[in-house]
């Protein structure tokens, strides 16, 4: 059994430091009766009792030297154990911290392109919505455009034709009024004087021709303006030939302004009548 608190080397210690005490003692008497009755001059050095070292007690302090030295290897190691193992822990830690932090931006990149996907659905869906809102706005709109043209059209078309009617009324009535008027010159006899006065400056503005012979009768149209301005002359039908009927032209050409008839329900803008010369 290891005597664990040294009590064997501490009790025999303690034994030969009784023994030298003892020895130091006995001597100390002896000497004092041959020692002369004055000052002894000693030259001497306290050493402690702790500092007096046995083989024994050296044997002892070198192991307690040896375990404390271990001891403190021991500690020494012990730290860098742990510092190596806190180092290896903080390694690991921080590798998994980057670990964490890379899957967490993988993560938080996915969701955020997951996001960016899902709003621009969302803005798809939007947009088309939209769309499809302002197309049904247009078709409408050009619905309500339509049916206020087709609208204004028929609004137009019933005015035209209510139009066009009062004017047919006023023209019949003009008509009317103009043929009751034709009808009473040609009683009272202002359209034969009015035919003969048109002959008479016609034949005084023609230039006979030498193929013309007695007897000519020539179907004259004219078309003439308000006051009698002749715009064209064309014999229609002549029993002369080419230089009588372009003598007859030329006549009419030459009686411009042709004379205003005495009656104004008897002027024509297009003139028909019969070229008979007196010859």
């Amino acid at each position: 059994m290891r005597d664990k608190y040294n009590i064997i080397p501490m009790a025999f210690a303690c034994g030969l430091h009784l023994v030298i005490f003892t020895a130091m003692i006995l001597a100390f008497e002896r000497s004092n009766a041959n020692i002369p009755s004055r000052p002894l001059m000693i030259d001497a050095v306290l050493i402690e009792e702790d500092n007096l070292l046995t083989p024994q007690k050296k044997l002892v302090q070198e192991r307690r030297d040896a375990e404390e030295q271990k001891r403190k290897s021991d500690i020494r190691a012990e730290k860098i154990r742990i510092n190596k193992k806190k180092k290896k822990e903080a390694e690991i830690t921080r590798k998994a911290e980057q670990k964490r932090v890379k899957e967490q931006k993988i993560i938080e990149a996915r969701e955020t392109k997951e996001l960016m996907a899902k709003q621009a659905k969302e803005a798809e869906v939007e947009k088309k919505r939209i769309e499809v809102e302002l197309e049904k706005k247009r078709n409408e709109a050009e619905q309500v455009r339509l049916d206020d043209i087709k609208r204004q059209r028929a609004e137009n078309e019933k005015i035209r034709n209510d139009l066009e009617k009062a004017e047919r009324k006023a023209q019949l009535n003009r008509e009317l009024s103009n043929e009751q008027k034709r009808l009473d010159a040609l009683r009272s006899g202002a359209l034969a004087r009015y035919t003969f006065s048109l002959g008479r400056k016609i034949e005084n503005n023609w230039v006979q021709p030498p193929s013309a012979s007695s007897g000519i009768s020539c179907v004259v149209n004219v078309r003439q303006l308000p006051g009698g301005e002749v715009i064209s002359a064309v014999v229609e039908t002549c029993n002369g030939d080419e230089s009588v009927r372009r003598s007859v032209e030329a006549a009419v050409y030459k009686a411009s302004p042709l004379p205003d008839p005495e009656d104004p329900s008897l002027f024509e803008r297009n003139l028909r009548f019969i070229f008979e010369p007196y010859q």
